[in-house]
């Protein structure tokens, strides 16, 4: 047996450089020729508002193609870049010569002001890591840091708003509480998951940097779900426990399934149910999504790999919500040659009926397990279609990693407890 993905990646560490090249070093003037929009970043994305003002005052850029590339991860010479252009604050301490950062390394002057402005510090042995990919606990810490905030009362009582305050550093929960009780945290797509250890995307950037911008009066605030402790920017009219809550198109929902596999056949659509992985709440804490709630939908071959079609939430009580929702197309493929032995092909893994049917037509195995198949036709209508054959590539996916789902259009849902 053999897998081969299909999936390419090309490198961008050039224009990772020029996105963030260092112009307009006061935050409060906006450029005229600043570019705000950008064609991979649409106005009902989560974190449009947060891009398109650090845009404007020249903080951020985008890329030559007009895009900004939110989902690409920022290194640590970036983020010093960002911030050493978006922060106006004297020196607290002294010059540092690093190691590993030569005079002429294109963010040395950038990492040498968030240095001495007490944003950020090296590792022992004076090594400043430039192009290691930074965490978000990383940033948190900065920015508290940088701005001289602590935590008006016990650390560990504000971090239990995090469904993954364990996963916090030690060194860490002191900054990231006073953060927290700041306003300066941001966390998509669920409010209540930190992910402090997982490396900050461009967007995710843009989002904590200006709300540390809001936090110092740099910046007026933005009315966003997924801002820790956000409040309704009409306090005299909160949101009513019957009333329907939004979650606007673009937002992403994880799933998981009981299988760590799933084969398809060429053409195949077979009938899954997945199930919602992460509670999704908003900012005031209501519930909107529970963890455990049914996401019914198809699994389908597609141009180029295979992808879901979520239709219909199902919840603990049997309700059901409409939901326009797909995963990514999944590239992955999965090859089966005669002679394989189809118990290890089929480890913990769910067929569609043509996936099964080529199984056994190449295997020889004609003993595969009913409960594995997702439905259709039965096996032996289709397979005369694979007899004779050595071999079969089928589309491969790990429902576990591969599915996670972005609405197509809004979510309407009423408030859960």
């Amino acid at each position: 047996m053999k897998m081969k993905n299909l999936s390419t990646t090309s490198s961008t560490a050039l224009f990772a450089v020029v996105s963030i090249g260092l112009v307009a070093p006061f935050v409060g003037a906006n450029s005229a020729f600043a570019q705000t929009t950008f064609n991979d970043v649409q106005t009902n994305y989560w974190a449009q508002t947060f891009i398109q003002e650090l845009a404007a005052r020249d903080i951020i850029k985008g890329f030559p193609d007009g895009g900004f590339r939110p989902n690409e991860p920022v290194t640590r010479a970036q983020f010093a870049a960002m911030i050493s252009k978006a922060m106006n604050k004297a020196p607290i301490r002294g010059n540092v010569s690093f190691v590993d950062v030569a005079s002429d390394y294109w963010a040395a002057s950038a990492i040498q002001k968030s240095y001495t402005t007490g944003f950020m510090s090296g590792y022992p042995g004076n090594v400043f890591e430039p192009t290691q990919n930074i965490p978000r606990v990383q940033i948190l810490v900065a920015l508290s840091n940088g701005l001289n905030y602590a935590a008006s009362q016990a650390p560990e009582t504000i971090l239990q708003s995090y469904a993954d305050a364990s996963s916090i550093p030690n060194y860490a929960r002191n900054s990231v509480a006073a953060a927290t009780e700041n306003r300066m945290v941001v966390n998509y797509p669920n409010v209540q998951f930190l992910n402090p250890n997982q490396t900050a995307t461009r967007a995710e950037v843009a989002a904590l940097i200006y709300q540390a911008l809001v936090r110092s009066g740099q910046a007026t605030a933005i009315n966003s779900p997924y801002i820790v402790g956000q409040t309704s920017t009409n306090p005299n009219n909160p949101p009513s426990n019957n009333s329907q809550v939004r979650i606007p198109a673009g937002n992403m929902i994880a799933v998981q399934y009981s299988k760590d596999k799933i084969l398809l056949g060429p053409d195949e659509k077979v009938p899954l149910v997945l199930t919602v992985s992460q509670n999704i709440v908003n900012s005031q804490g209501l519930m909107l999504v529970p963890t455990g709630t049914q996401v019914s939908g198809e699994l389908r071959t597609v141009s180029g790999g295979s992808q879901f079609f979520a239709n219909e939430l199902v919840f603990a009580n049997g309700q059901r919500t409409p939901i326009n929702a797909t995963s990514k197309v999944v590239t992955t493929t999965e090859r089966v040659d005669r002679g394989v032995s189809a118990g290890t092909l089929l480890r913990n893994a769910a067929l569609g009926t043509a996936a099964a049917a080529a199984i056994a037509a190449v295997t020889g195995d004609r003993a595969i397990a009913t409960e594995e198949i997702l439905g259709g036709a039965g096996i032996g209508t289709l397979l005369g279609l694979f007899l004779g054959r050595d071999s079969v590539t089928l589309s491969s996916v790990n429902p576990n990693t591969d599915l996670a789902l972005t609405l197509n259009s809004d979510l309407l849902l009423s408030p859960r407890f």
